[in-house]
């Protein structure tokens, strides 16, 4: 095996570059951020020049940046997105991370190119063959357990693949990329980064017989994904890229959650030091922080590991798709104006411009945002807030009610300012030479930057003393990405020698060994694909395929697909198909799963999970349960108006030349 077998890359989101800047700063071995275009995150965009100014940052690190070109494409897009891929190639980025086949059938630019979560990835036979067409890392399906991970590690190479799995951040209730309840009640499609969340809207549960099963929950609606008891779990079943999502999230959120996760990798890699599989970083530095991260400080909507460790019943976020934050104490009066806590925890205090919250009757989330604290009595606890909203409006406050925190405005402040320091470890030498006096430093890669005076030394009047001032003088590196782990002034030994020299001496040295790391920083090398083409795992592909262009067509066709349906954004599945599928089960969730009734008394014979209804408002979709792999449809069909917009939108698009390329419409059928 090669080092890079036992390398972990953490990769953090950046919504701009200045947050992929504090993504590095923080920790980050490699950052995803969007382009220009093409991004499954619509209002994620960045300019070439940004993401450039954002590679040369994390470069000199030896830290990674991929963007994302992850939507599907139509014909008259390919030309386009191939343009900004070669534009992103010239301004230094590592890798494109897609979704549409088709991007691997034009001239792209010799850049790794990695598998999109919206690629939907659950099975070795599918990662086997990404990997084989040419993709250099693949991201899983979030669904996957450590035992299914390991079997798509055995069926791939490491050396020619790397496995990548989310780890923290929102969790999509949706196998990704087969989402598409959006595209049809909206016109705006998940798979082109317009997703309208339809996930997280309240719902009428009703079962077949029209009554009742849940109402107003937000049932499609999954808790926050947090894998941080399972890294060692993940590392061991094959797992080296470990992705935050969000993309949306701001400044804080990105460095608060890298920090906590490069905490956790580093004190794993240094667990296993001793080991025979030691771990590395994939990046160069050490980074040192000056809080203490806390994932419950950021927006979340509480946590679960989902499926990593088996299917859970508790992975919904049913009451609310908000923060709940944490709970912080309890109301003991209401007033006319204010309103009057007991906190649990005596060294808490509360702060002008706290976010509280608390559940009302009908356990939805209700914000009471402080404009004004007190302390009645800090000693024990009690506080007098004044909400920035009017009493009345605050519904079913009263006595008694609990009461969460879930904005802390002192953490927030912690982390506006600089929080965090990034240092490459660096031995600097200092000697003596036929032309005077020498600095090298050398680095923890093995770079070195030297630099060297005429100016000839005379011996000190006190030569433990001129070490001493040497030794700190060549040390002082404070204002660089690098930090003395040591400082040999032995091959200039009682020297004297001024500040004035060693100063300019110093930085020249720094200079120097900025530019050996620039000049020797290696691009990452794209996997070529194996020749001849090997098969699709399958021959005939459906609407779930997201083929929505002639070169994906073309692609599929090359690797032994038959028959290809277009799209489900082509506006050719006008009945009822599954516009959701997810491993998410509401019956389950809500104990009404035939095989949790397996057992109890007075259940005889087989239960069938019958269909459920979900409503919301003139919004009506069918839930249908595959029992057999443990997954449920989501069932509906596109709106009329939505498909006679998007029909024309397409029309115009391809100047009047409707999308169609399948032979025969391939079958799509429930549970199939």
């Amino acid at each position: 095996m090669s080092l890079q077998d036992f390398q972990l890359e953490l990769l953090a989101p950046a919504r701009t570059a200045d947050i992929g800047i504090e993504a590095v700063n923080h920790g980050a071995d490699a950052v995803y951020i969007g382009g220009p275009g093409f991004g499954a995150r619509s209002s994620a965009d960045n300019s070439v020049a940004d993401i450039a100014r954002l590679a040369h940052h994390a470069h000199r690190f030896n830290s990674r940046i991929f963007v994302t070109m992850n939507t599907i494409l139509r014909d008259d897009e390919l030309e386009p997105a191939r343009q900004q891929a070669w534009q992103l190639y010239e301004a230094g980025v590592d890798a494109l991370i897609v979704q549409d086949m088709g991007l691997l059938a034009i001239d792209m630019p010799p850049l790794q190119l990695h598998a999109s979560t919206q690629t939907d990835i659950r099975t070795p036979e599918k990662a086997r063959f990404l990997q084989d067409v040419g993709l250099s890392q693949i991201v899983l399906a979030r669904e996957l357990t450590t035992q299914q991970i390991a079997a798509i590690r055995a069926a791939t190479d490491p050396e020619k693949c790397t496995l990548e799995f989310f780890i923290h951040g929102a969790l999509c209730v949706a196998y990704s990329g087969q989402c598409y309840i959006s595209a049809a009640h909206t016109g705006r499609s998940a798979n082109r980064g317009e997703c309208s969340q339809a996930c997280r809207l309240p719902y009428q549960v009703v079962d077949d017989k029209g009554r009742f099963v849940a109402h107003d929950k937000h049932v499609l609606s999954m808790k926050d994904n947090n894998q941080s008891e399972n890294l060692a779990a993940l590392v061991d079943a094959g797992i080296r890229s470990f992705k935050i999502e969000g993309r949306y999230k701001d400044m804080g959120y990105v460095k608060n959650i890298t920090a906590h996760y490069r905490k956790l990798l580093d004190r794993l890699i240094e667990d296993r030091q001793d080991s025979d599989q030691p771990l590395a970083r994939s990046s160069s530095g050490i980074t040192t922080f000056t809080f203490e991260p806390d994932p419950n400080q950021n927006f979340n909507r509480e946590f679960t590991d989902y499926f990593v460790q088996g299917r859970q019943i508790d992975i919904g976020a049913f009451d609310s798709p908000k923060n709940p934050g944490q709970t912080i104490g309890f109301v003991t009066k209401v007033n006319t104006d204010s309103v009057e806590l007991e906190l649990n925890d005596r060294n808490q205090a509360l702060s002008n411009g706290d976010g509280l919250c608390y559940y009302d009757l009908q356990k939805e989330l209700v914000g009471l945002a402080i404009n004004r604290a007190e302390a009645l009595n800090a000693a024990k606890g009690l506080w007098r807030v004044f909400p920035k909203d009017p009493l009345p409006g605050l519904k079913d406050l009263r006595k008694g009610v609990e009461v969460n925190r879930n904005r802390d405005v002192n953490w927030t402040r912690v982390l506006d300012k600089k929080s965090s320091d990034r240092r490459i470890g660096v031995w600097a030498t200092l000697q003596q030479t036929a032309r005077g006096i020498a600095l090298t430093l050398t680095d923890e890669d093995g770079f070195v930057g030297t630099a060297q005076t005429d100016l000839r030394p005379e011996p000190a009047k006190d030569p433990a003393a001129a070490d001493a001032s040497n030794r700190t003088q060549i040390s002082k590196l404070g204002a660089t990405i690098f930090e003395a782990t040591s400082a040999d002034v032995t091959g200039a030994k009682g020297l004297f020698v001024p500040a004035s020299v060693l100063n300019p001496l110093r930085r020249e040295a720094v200079e120097a060994l900025e530019r050996a790391r620039a000049a020797g920083f290696q691009r990452l090398t794209p996997t070529p694909p194996v020749e001849p083409p090997v098969a699709y795992p399958e021959g005939t592909l459906s609407y779930l395929a997201n083929v929505f262009n002639q070169a994906a067509h073309g692609f599929y066709a090359k690797h032994g697909v038959k028959v290809i349906a277009p799209a489900y954004e082509a506006v050719e599945e006008l009945g009822e198909v599954s516009l959701m599928i997810t491993k998410h089960c509401v019956r389950f969730s809500l104990s009404l799963c035939p095989k949790q009734a397996k057992g109890v008394m007075g259940v005889q014979g087989q239960v069938k999970a019958e269909p459920l209804q979900l409503i919301n408002g003139k919004e009506k979709l069918t839930l249908r349960f595959d029992c057999k792999p443990c997954e449920m449809h989501v069932v509906g069909k596109m709106k009329t108006s939505v498909a006679n917009q998007s029909r024309q939108e397409l029309l115009e698009a391809a100047q009047g030349v409707p999308m169609a390329f399948h032979k025969t419409r391939p079958r799509q059928e429930f549970g199939h």
